[in-house]
């Protein structure tokens, strides 16, 4: 279900009063996966975009996030704003990006995070810093006078919600929280205790 406006208005008004208090990075959010046994794991990606449809990120495929991903496609992500504190927590499945939106992405990209994805095998045993900077150094002249393709390793996906919560810290932690479920027509607003 594509998220209402109350929920859209609500999260951009967040991430402004992020940017006016100065966090340090206010698109940083905790994604959260599980493998196919129910192992969680967490880490902080970058949102990228954000709309009626979800949260949107990009990875390296065959990373450890990209299998878990592919193997358990839900997930849940955490954006915490300290200086205005403030919370969204997203639970909901997630979904692949398509080839061309992946493309557009990737192109915007300054030309060293290209390189840099062509040249990091992701969460895989690396045996020194030295071999990194090689393979960076052979991408680069790989690529040397032509534009970076995107790796057919390298993709996005979507967080579509499920369930969407706004926490607003209080004084004596009487905070407020807000909490929209989806249900089968539309989102169900709720207040919930602290």
């Amino acid at each position: 279900m594509k998220l209402n406006k109350k929920i859209l208005e609500l999260f951009e008004r967040g991430m402004q009063q992020a940017v006016q208090a100065g966090v340090p990075e206010p698109t940083a959010m905790t994604l959260a996966t599980a493998d196919d046994s129910g192992q969680p794991s967490a880490r902080t990606v970058l949102l990228k975009g954000v709309d009626e449809l979800g949260f949107t990120f990009y990875t390296n495929l065959t990373s450890r996030k990209g299998l878990q991903l592919q193997q358990n496609p839900r997930a849940s992500l955490l954006f915490w704003w300290r200086e205005n504190e403030q919370q969204v927590l997203a639970d909901g499945r997630i979904e692949a990006v398509s080839p061309d939106t992946a493309d557009d992405y990737f192109a915007s990209r300054p030309r060293g995070s290209q390189i840099g994805a062509w040249a990091s095998r992701q969460s895989s045993p690396l045996a020194s810093r030295q071999q990194l900077l090689d393979r960076v150094h052979e991408i680069e002249q790989r690529y040397e006078g032509q534009s970076v393709p995107r790796p057919p390793h390298w993709s996005g996906f979507t967080l579509v919600p499920s369930r969407v919560e706004f926490w607003f810290g209080r004084e004596y932690r009487l905070h407020e929280r807000i909490c929209f479920e989806a249900g089968a027509d539309d989102w169900h607003e709720q207040l919930l205790y602290p």
